[in-house]
């Protein structure tokens, strides 16, 4: 019986976060804090509010943070508790009690598509999701719940797009695509996509950002998938063979998505982060009204 829902999901988190240097030489940029919280457990968070209990995270050399993170601190949990610390020790076992998590070490970064290759035997033959910790997308409805609901009604791969400014297309995956059958104003066929276009050559404006449903023949095309832009394997070059045999369809989701592998994405994010904070938005709010930005 064909998977309907998407269980699996897989976090490519090998990167070396050279955008970061000197903060990330001694720490993984997924657990740069954003206000509470790294990076990387924003995405998680959203994978799990999606339907998702299967979680694989690819990590590299100098990524056991992240597994520390998600895993059960007993010392700390014995001393919360034992200081009467009742709250604090709720939101650090909430950590821990997310999902199940398996990890892959990547030895090599050899590119996203490699990373994501890398998460076969674990996706257990199922589509999966696949989210970059570096884009952080705040909406009502979870990014990936929007790129899952495409799956369930057409059961193929589905890409999440934004549109951005024509200048920027060379920074991204671009597609070309045409209305989709059913009718959303949301949703394209894919008919072809680029990786990292040259300026002016872009099939369209409608930017690939980190937010993937993907079927298993993904494995298969990245296999037959050689070095491309950067000397890497990447995830775009292994759709466009994947676009051959199946169809790919592009979403462009509800929400605000913040580039947090950008320094300046990063400050933003982290203002409207901590504006939508329960305990620090007003307060924060305040702060802001009162700086004179002349």
């Amino acid at each position: 019986m064909a998977v309907t829902k998407i269980r699996r999901a897989v976090f490519p988190a090998a990167g070396l976060g050279t955008r970061f240097l000197p903060a990330t030489k001694a720490q993984p940029k997924e657990m740069l804090p954003l206000v509470d919280k790294p990076i990387i457990q924003y995405a998680v968070e959203e994978a799990v509010a999606s339907g998702c209990d299967s979680l694989v995270i690819i990590t590299g050399r100098g990524k056991n943070a992240i597994e520390d993170h998600f895993d059960v601190s007993y010392e700390l949990e014995k001393t919360l508790e034992e200081r009467g610390k009742s709250e604090l020790l709720g939101r650090v076992r909430t950590v821990s009690e997310l999902a199940h998590i398996a990890y892959i070490r990547q030895k090599e970064a050899l590119g996203l598509g490699h990373a994501v290759s890398m998460a076969r035997d674990l996706t257990n033959g199922e589509p999966f999701a696949v989210l970059l910790g570096d884009d952080v997308i705040v909406g009502a409805t979870p990014c990936i719940r929007q790129l899952a609901d495409v799956y369930e009604r057409h059961r193929a791969s589905v890409v999440a797009v934004m549109e951005v400014p024509e200048e920027e297309t060379c920074r991204y995956g671009v597609i070309k695509g045409r209305p989709a059958p059913d009718g959303d104003p949301r949703l394209f066929e894919v008919e072809d996509m680029v990786e990292k276009p040259a300026k002016g050559a872009a099939p369209s404006n409608l930017a690939i950002i980190g937010r993937y449903i993907l079927t298993p023949g993904v494995f298969e095309a990245l296999e037959e998938t050689g070095k491309g832009s950067g000397g890497e394997i990447q995830l775009t070059d292994g759709l466009r063979r994947l676009l051959a045999r199946e169809k790919i369809f592009a979403c462009k989701f509800e929400g605000r998505r913040h580039d947090a592998g950008d320094k300046l994405g990063f400050l933003q994010a982290t203002v409207e982060v901590a504006l939508q904070n329960e305990e620090l938005g007003a307060s924060f709010r305040a702060y802001l009204r009162g700086l004179d930005l002349r």
